[in-house]
Parts: C-alpha cells; structure tokens; sequence
C-alpha cells in the first residue's frame, strides 16, 4: 500500500507551517541503496560468526585481524553504493528550512555523500577512525602492513562506531537532543522504532509540542503515535513530499 496524494499534502502542510525541522533516519533509507543491514551483511565467509564477535570491544580485543578484516569488507562495500533519491530530498528540504538538523543512526556516509550539512551521526560513520585506547582521532590510516594498524600512541586503530555495549557519544546525544526540543516538526524515516534512544524520538518531540511525520514501508512500533504516516519507500515517498511542500 502507498500513501495518498491527501496524505502527502497533509504532510507538506505540517511542514509548510514550520520553521525548524529535525529529521530521524535508520537503516531503511540506507538499504533503499542496496546497503544490507548488520545482520544481512553476515553471509558466505562471515556466516558462521555472530555480532558479539564482529561488533563489540571484547571481540575486538580478542580478534583484532577478524574484525578489521570485516570492516574493510563492509566499507568496501559501501564505496560501491550511491544516495537515492530519498537521501536527496533530504538533502532539498535542508534548504528550506533555516533550522534543521538531520539525526541518523547510519554509519554508511551516504547523507554526507548526497550533500546534507548539519548532521547528527549517533552510531559514527564507518569512513572514521580512532585508537581503541585512548579515542585519539586518526585522519588518516598509517602506511604499514600491520593489521589492525597502529595510532602514534601505539594502540590499535579502530572504526569511528558504536559497538554493542558501547555508550552514544556525548555531543552527539546532546546535539539531537537540543533539535528534538526545539524543532517544530520531526520527520521519521526508515525506521523500526524499537532502537534506542532513537525509538524514543517521537514521543520526545511530541512532549515539546512538535507534529511527527513518519515515512517507512511498514507500520512499525511509532505509527500509533506520529501526526501523518506516509507508507513506501523514502526514495519514492520523500521526492513526492518535497514536490507537494513546494507546491503550496
């Protein structure tokens, strides 16, 4: 089922009437681009191994040659993907806005790619590095053979994301929590809504008085609370939706 010309317009409507705008995205938008999910990503070679192995501070310590390994996969996997469509309207109603903050759980860079600016990426961005140790910032990768290679501090270097059982980062927590008490309207795309603290967005900005537009293929566990649900695709619903908000 897809959203009606009669929800769109609703939708653009909310917008129309803001004047600052936070959007929420997951891992919905970004597998409209062909990247898999965590999970999905787990075939052939990395089949037999489980999150606690690939995605966490233990396992990186215990296997730091397999996790680096995997994450090199995974961002070789990346380079080959491209924004849609979805990512670009994203990027057009940043420009219509003169407050807007975009929050994403992604890590994949493609927000970046498209052209969005103020972003919030609350699980890093898997084209970033620090040392394991000390969280040094690491611009660019050493020249050596080592695997996992080495900070100048001598630890080893690591993806800039948030493994299991690692806390948020602090600026990025508090950054999406200034937009969602002060944004007008959230709009949510792409997500399952069971995902904390993201799942809990929703419910935020409606406590602070703002509408809540959802985009997503399915119902998912926010539905019941959002001012408009728009079903489809991001790629396919989001171009439609600015093309209605500029039409008003």
């Amino acid at each position: 089922m897809q959203c009606t010309q009669e929800q769109l317009d609703e939708g653009a409507r909310i917008l129309k009437r803001s004047r600052s705008l936070a959007v929420s995205t997951g891992a919905g938008i970004s597998k409209e681009s062909g990247i898999p999910t965590f999970r999905d990503a787990q075939t052939g070679l990395w089949a037999n191994y489980n999150p606690q192995e690939l995605a966490t501070p233990q396992g990186f310590s215990g296997n730091p040659k397999l996790v680096w390994e995997w994450y090199v996969e995974r961002r070789r996997m990346i380079s080959d993907v491209s924004p849609n469509p979805g990512h670009y309207a994203l990027v057009d109603l940043e420009k219509e806005f003169d407050e807007f903050t975009l929050i994403t759980q992604n890590i994949d860079n493609l927000h970046r790619k498209a052209g969005s600016k103020n972003i919030v990426e609350l699980h890093g961005n898997i084209l970033r590095f620090k040392c394991f140790d000390r969280e040094h910032p690491i611009e660019q990768l050493p020249d050596d053979d080592r695997i996992p290679p080495r900070c100048h501090c001598g630890s080893m270097i690591r993806p800039d994301v948030v493994w299991f059982g690692e806390i948020l980062p602090a600026d990025a927590v508090m950054k999406a929590g200034r937009a969602l008490e002060t944004c007008e309207t959230l709009l949510v795309v792409g997500t399952s809504g069971v995902v904390y603290p993201a799942a809990a967005f929703p419910a935020q900005a409606k406590a602070c008085g703002a509408r809540v537009i959802e985009v997503n293929t399915e119902i998912s566990a926010i539905t019941p609370l959002v001012d408009v649900y728009l079903q489809g695709p991001a790629g396919e619903v989001l171009p439609k939706l600015v093309e209605t908000f500029r039409a008003l």
